[in-house]
């Protein structure tokens, strides 16, 4: 069977290749694919750092395999980033913008990566938020679960009882209804993350025998910010610090603070920044505790040299820079998100710098469990950077965001910059060497840059 992207068209765009891949070696057995996505989990930096926020467990697992400290998510918002990843096709491509089209409402008959698996022999089962989750009846969820093509089950979580009972408020009055924290009642699996934690690992013992790919989607650190108290207790306020702009940063464009939420923001005091700080760093902590149950499950079952495992979170997300506190944004604390890969064979405990793309997990998974990588993906396999982290993949990685009918943003981050192009003409362009956090555009300065980061733009798959 031929697995060719049908109802697509237009060009596929991949960034050019720095350096040839090197030959690798097909698996002689089929490894089993952990494939975890934690929601809205930030990459370090900014006051978010390894130093203030305890996540021992994703440490662990980085000891394990690579860590890749620029990899890019395609659109900085759940719905279209996951139905990217997962197909290994752009945004520009699914036509998925927002989190209220269904990929197969747009795509009905697009191959997606559990579904590759699923229908080469692998058992695909998913717990939690793998796909984004929508719809009012069973059918619907299914629906967004995309069963059964990607999976042969797939099954979400709720609060029990006791874990809908919390101590919190919103942030916002009630002006945003989801800008809320509670420190919950009950323990760990007395929310979603802790019971997807607890299916996966039942899973994992039951199936080690045969190959398996298991998505593992945590629900954390996603609004609202609740989980156990015990993970708050992590984080007094008077340990905390928070963000502070530069006096002279250049305003953002028009576009580039998604409408609706900065009205609020703006009347946050430093209680409310402390707070919401507080929360994210416990929802992320209490994400974290439970990926440590499923790494522990690959420990008892001496699983490490039989799967490949993937963490990702499906984008970056804002605390306080810009005195932004979302995403959708297309700053480096929005684009970029973390991404570990432990793959047999490959290298551990290290960190590579080369630029990646979220549609790359796609044609690695495939690669690395020695399936043919379908015709048509817009990514490259990272196998390359895997066996030696130094190796440079590409030399640019794409962001999308949208404002409604034909307003939206295109960004490219090179090795130096971030160029960003508006649709009403605005454009940006940060100096990476200079100004890590993107606080002052130097569009004026650099012509040439400019001329030469719209050429690549235009490369991209059009859109609208």
């Amino acid at each position: 069977m031929k697995y060719l992207r049908r109802t697509l068209c237009g060009a596929l765009l991949a960034s050019q290749a720095v350096l040839p891949a090197i030959a690798q070696q097909k698996p002689t057995v089929k490894p089993n694919v952990l494939f975890i996505v934690a929601d809205d989990f930030r990459d370090e930096g900014g006051v978010f750092t390894h130093a203030k926020v305890k996540l021992p467990n994703l440490a662990r697992l980085a000891a394990h395999g690579v860590r890749f400290e620029r990899a890019y998510a395609q659109y900085p918002v759940c719905n279209p980033s996951r139905s990217s990843l997962l197909t290994g096709l752009r945004p520009e491509q699914t036509g998925v913008v927002n989190n209220t089209t269904r990929l197969r409402s747009r795509l009905p008959d697009v191959l997606t990566l559990p579904q590759y698996f699923k229908e080469n022999g692998w058992h695909a089962e998913a717990f939690g938020k793998l796909y984004h989750m929508s719809g009012a009846s069973e059918t619907e969820k299914a629906l967004w679960m995309d069963l059964p093509q990607s999976w042969h089950a797939a099954t979400a979580f709720s609060p029990t009882k006791l874990g809908q009972k919390n101590d919190g408020r919103n942030l916002t009055g009630g002006a945003l209804p989801w800008c809320r924290w509670g420190m919950a009642e009950g323990g760990d699996d007395d929310q979603p993350d802790g019971q997807t934690a607890a299916a996966v690992v039942k899973l994992i013992e039951k199936q080690a025998a045969n190959p398996w790919f298991i998505g593992c989607g945590f629900l954390k650190p996603h609004d609202p910010f609740i989980a156990p108290k015990k993970y708050f207790d992590l984080y007094p306020t008077e340990s905390l610090t928070l963000w502070k702009d530069p006096v002279d940063m250049t305003p953002a464009p028009p576009l580039a603070l998604a409408g609706g939420y900065q009205q609020a923001f703006d009347k946050f005091t430093d209680k409310e920044r402390l707070e919401f700080l507080r929360a994210y760093c416990a929802t992320a902590s209490y994400m974290d505790a439970q990926l440590g149950r499923v790494l522990d499950a690959l420990d008892k079952n001496k699983l490490w040299d039989k799967t490949v495992v993937v963490f990702i979170g499906d984008h970056g997300y804002h605390t306080g820079e810009r005195q932004w506190w979302n995403k959708n944004t297309l700053f480096e604390r929005s684009c970029r998100a973390p991404l570990l890969i432990a793959a047999p064979g490959m290298a551990q405990g290290k960190t590579s710098r080369s630029l990646v793309e979220f549609v790359d997990l796609f044609p690695t998974l495939a690669e690395s469990c020695g399936l043919k990588v379908p015709t048509g993906l817009a990514g490259q396999s990272l196998r390359p950077v895997l066996s030696d982290p130094k190796r440079r993949l590409k030399d640019a990685a794409f962001t999308l965001v949208t404002r409604g009918q034909n307003r939206y943003g295109q960004s490219i981050r090179t090795d130096r910059w971030r160029f960003t192009q508006w649709s009403d003409g605005t454009r940006e362009l940060y100096d990476h060497n200079n100004d890590p956090e993107e606080n002052r555009s130097v569009v004026a300065q650099n012509p040439k840059v400019v001329s030469e980061l719209s050429v690549k733009l235009k490369a991209l798959p059009p859109y609208p």
